[in-house]
C-alpha cells in the first residue's frame, strides 16, 4: 500500500508515476523491470520513490488495485441484465464485459494477467486471489439468486459453482489467442483488431457447455 505521502502528492505527479511503472511493467517481466527506469520516466528522484512505496511489490500491488478499480468500474457502467433474464444470459453479457474492458485496456490487463506469469514473482498468488475475489463475489451472489429464482439446482453449492466459472473464464484469456492464433503483444503495442465474431463464438460455446454439460443424450 502507497504511504499516505504519495496520495498528498498532485493528482498529476500520481499519474506520471503510474504511467511510468505501467509502461515498465508492460515493457519487462516483474524480475527485470527498473525502478531506475521508473523514476527516471516519471522525472522524480529514486530516494523519492521510496517514501512512496516500500519497494517494487509494493508498487506492483498497487497497479493491480488500480486496474481492479478500472475492471469493476468498466463492469458496472455495462449495465448487466438481472438474473431474472436468465443466469446464463446474465453470465454470457458478464464474460463479454471482461473481454471488452481486456481489449479496451490492454495496458491494465497486462498487469493483471500476462506479468504475474513472466520471471520470478514472489507474490503472484495474491495478485491472482485479488483478480478472482470480486468477481467470484459478483458471480456467487447471482447464483444464489438464480437458485432462489429455482433456475439453477437447489442442492448447487454457490462457492464451489462460482469458483469454477471463474476458473474456466480467466482460462479463456489464454484459450483464445492459442486456438485464434492472436499475437498478446501486439494487442498491446499496436491494438489490431481481433476477430470479435470468432471469439463471441467461443464464449457462446463456453456458456452452452456451462448450461448444458457435455453428456450425450440418453
Amino acid at each position: 500500500m502507497p504511504s499516505q505521502t504519495f496520495f498528498n502528492l498532485p493528482q498529476m505527479k500520481r499519474q506520471n508515476i503510474t504511467n511510468a511503472a505501467i509502461t515498465e511493467f508492460n515493457n519487462h517481466s516483474y524480475e527485470s523491470a527498473s525502478i531506475s527506469a521508473i523514476v527516471n520516466r516519471a522525472k522524480i528522484a529514486k530516494g523519492s520513490f521510496y517514501q512512496y512505496f516500500k519497494d517494487k511489490q509494493d508498487l506492483y500491488l498497487y497497479l493491480v488495485d488500480r486496474a481492479l478499480e478500472a475492471r469493476n468500474a468498466f463492469i458496472a457502467e455495462a449495465n448487466l441484465p438481472s438474473v431474472q433474464s436468465g443466469f446464463f444470459v446474465f453470465l454470457r453479457a458478464l464474460f463479454q464485459t471482461i473481454l471488452e474492458f481486456q481489449l479496451a485496456n490492454p495496458r491494465w490487463s497486462q498487469i493483471l494477467f500476462r506479468g504475474p506469469h513472466y520471471g520470478d514473482v514472489p507474490f503472484r498468488k495474491e495478485v491472482f486471489k485479488r483478480t478472482k475475489a470480486d468477481i467470484i463475489i459478483l458471480i456467487k451472489k447471482n447464483i444464489q439468486e438464480a437458485i432462489a429464482q429455482g433456475q439453477l439446482k437447489a442442492d448447487l453449492n454457490p462457492d464451489f459453482a462460482a469458483f469454477i466459472i471463474v476458473t474456466l473464464s480467466s482460462q479463456l484469456r489464454y484459450f483464445i489467442p492459442f486456438y485464434l492464433g492472436i499475437n498478446v503483444d501486439r494487442l498491446v503495442k499496436d491494438s489490431p483488431n481481433p476477430p470479435l465474431d470468432a471469439i463471441g463464438k467461443i464464449l457462446d460455446d463456453c456458456i452452452q457447455i456451462l448450461e448444458q454439460g457435455i453428456g450425450g443424450n440418453k
